[in-house]
């Protein structure tokens, strides 16, 4: 499937008390790619709750290759790998394009619930095909 890509710059906030990206921010980073990746379909945080409902994380799991610095160019890629009645798993491959270094892979499960309700709804198709269409192209 066809990823979404955006390089993005390591800035010192994001670096722990070990001279290193920080764990949380990795997680961070990889919501923000769902994000960008969801909006640049159509589907972002409001043209899902148009549709009455809202994404919520059910499980992250991060993997870390190779540690990252400040002032590190890195490439996120992100793409859903698989979208259900009401879940999709999304998958996740920063690395850093200068030396070729994956740095680290995640993947999360991702569910549609009611906005109001929070409770599990089924995906409505229009995203489902939005994502196809985007993976597609």
């Amino acid at each position: 499937m066809k990823p979404y890509i955006y390089n993005f710059n390591v800035k010192k906030e994001d670096i722990d008390f070990n001279g290193h990206v920080s764990n949380i921010v990795y997680l961070s980073w990889m919501i923000d790619a769902a994000t960008k990746h969801s909006e640049s379909v159509g589907f972002g945080y409001e043209g899902c709750l148009k549709l009455g409902g809202t994404w919520v994380a059910k499980s992250h799991t991060i993997e870390y290759k190779k540690p990252s610095f400040e002032n590190d160019e890195l490439q996120m890629e992100t793409w859903v790998e698989e979208i259900g009645k009401i879940m999709s798993v999304r998958r996740y491959i920063i690395t850093r394009p200068k030396d070729n270094v994956r740095i680290c892979e995640g993947k999360t499960e991702w569910v549609f619930v009611d906005a109001k309700k929070m409770r599990p709804m089924k995906i409505p198709e229009v995203i489902v095909k939005g994502f196809e269409k985007a993976q597609a192209d």
